[in-house]
């Protein structure tokens, strides 16, 4: 049995895209799973557009995401050398040729084809013409005429391609400059790729790909065609629906394990449990269960499931990775009494590591600005409120357990409703009605503290 080796190829054109990232994911589970190598190459030929900063961004965030390549990337931009052989190969074997069309004559073969209900494609015209090399000419691959393609894709079954159907794509440009297709297969071929998994948007290029390979006289690869990440609309991601880089999500407070157990969900689904880590995900993933329809990425799906990683922390992980975001906010998580039980308390109240922090800020700075629409709502009446905080003040165990005894019999007494007793507590120590149980959240603050926040409130009320 041959040793898998898989390959995620991204152009260093932008941020690492979280579709991308699902896509290294699949190739790096399926090639761990089958005790092979995980590669990367970077596609830089298009010298315009990439940079050396977005290839870091994306080598960076692979790397510290989990998904580590098994030998160090490769780029395009550095073996051209290597593409100008194979093509001289392919040209002495017969299968290429010269072309001297110019952009006028092939705009004017497209419209008459168009014109005449035929599919838009060269027709070959210069095929046998003999041409020489010229600054004007790019070398053509000769498509074999009749025929077709067959591809055994691992999620899609048998694709077939009539040859025909596919012209004589360029090779080689008028600048001697290779393209994307012939690099493509080269590099396959020079990092002795087994499998290429890759979106469904290049599906139209394998049967390309697999003509240049025959004209080399490479092997055979397997293939699998991922569906598209769509966002809700169910057109394909974008900003317009979701934020669409790796960094954005880490920045938000999403926790690597939640992202990877996320994207490993699109497409892909078996089993009853949502919750898997990457080893989880090595052991279960089958790449024949994946989907054809496109995937969509539902931010609420992300949410719920970094809520349950978050979960899943020790309290000490939790502490040391909330930090950074505290930091923004200045804060010191130490600075608190309680600090181990208000973290323990507050680690539900939000799905990422940003909203924890951010509803933190009460606990440990003093309140710029309190919901005025949860004061006109629960507190009518400042006397409750006056009379609440004198109970409090006469309490000598400040524990959960009496504040929550005194406060019910207070409620009960004066026949009140639990939110007209509990609510004007937590506006006072929170600025809002949101916090953990309200005998808790007392118990978190200090006495005195508790009883400073609630004569701020009154002293504002008056």
């Amino acid at each position: 049995m041959k040793a898998i080796v898989t390959r995620f190829a991204p152009s260093p054109t932008g941020t690492l895209h979280i579709g991308g990232v699902r896509t290294a994911l699949f190739n790096y589970v399926y090639a761990k799973q089958n005790n092979g190598k995980f590669l990367i190459r970077i596609e830089d030929t298009d010298t315009e557009r990439s940079t050396k900063e977005y290839e870091k961004n994306i080598l960076d965030n692979l790397r510290s995401i989990g998904l580590k390549p098994d030998e160090d990337p490769i780029n395009q931009s550095e073996r051209n050398e290597i593409y100008l052989k194979a093509a001289e190969k392919i040209l002495q074997s017969g299968n290429a040729y010269w072309c001297d069309c110019s952009h006028e004559e092939l705009e004017e073969m497209r419209k008459a084809q168009i014109a005449a209900g035929e599919k838009p494609m060269y027709d070959g015209r210069s095929r046998n013409l003999r041409l020489e090399r010229s600054n004007k000419t790019v070398l053509r691959l000769a498509t074999p005429e009749d025929g077709e393609i067959v591809v055994n894709d691992l999620i899609r079954g048998k694709i077939k391609f009539n040859n025909n159907e596919l012209d004589d794509l360029i090779l080689l440009r008028s600048d001697g400059s290779p393209t994307y297709h012939l690099c493509n297969v080269v590099d396959d071929y020079e990092q002795k790729v087994t499998t290429v998994i890759r979106g469904e948007d290049h599906i139209s290029n394998t049967p390309r790909q697999i003509h240049i390979q025959n004209a080399l006289g490479y092997p055979e690869l397997e293939y699998a065609h991922l569906p598209l990440v769509l966002g809700t609309d169910k057109k394909r991601l974008s900003k317009r629906n979701a934020a669409t880089s790796l960094e954005e999500y880490r920045d938000k407070g999403y926790l690597d394990s939640a992202i990877l157990n996320t994207l490993a969900r699109l497409g892909w689904s078996q089993g009853e449990n949502d919750v898997f880590y990457m080893n989880d995900l090595i052991k279960e993933f089958n790449i024949k269960d994946v989907q054809k329809a496109g995937a969509i990425f539902d931010i609420t799906k992300l949410d719920w499931l970094n809520s349950q990683h978050l979960a899943n922390l020790s309290i000490e992980s939790f502490k040391e990775q909330l930090q950074p975001f505290l930091q923004q906010l200045d804060i010191d998580i130490e600075d608190h009494e309680n600090s181990n039980k208000l973290i323990e308390a507050m680690r539900t109240c939000d799905n990422t590591f940003s909203g924890i922090a951010k509803s933190l800020i009460p606990y440990y700075k003093d309140i710029i600005e309190y919901d005025e629409k949860a004061i006109e709502k629960f507190i009518n009446d400042k006397n409750i409120l006056i009379e609440l905080r004198d109970l409090l003040n006469k309490i000598d165990n400040w524990s959960q357990e009496v504040i929550d005894s005194v406060l019910k019999e207070y409620q009960l007494k004066n026949e009140l409703s639990v939110p007209a007793v509990n609510q004007p507590i937590r506006i006072s120590l929170t600025g809002s009605t949101k916090s953990p149980g309200l005998g808790l959240t007392l118990s978190i603050f200090t006495k005195n503290r508790a009883i400073e926040r609630i004569n701020k409130l009154l002293d504002k009320l008056s």
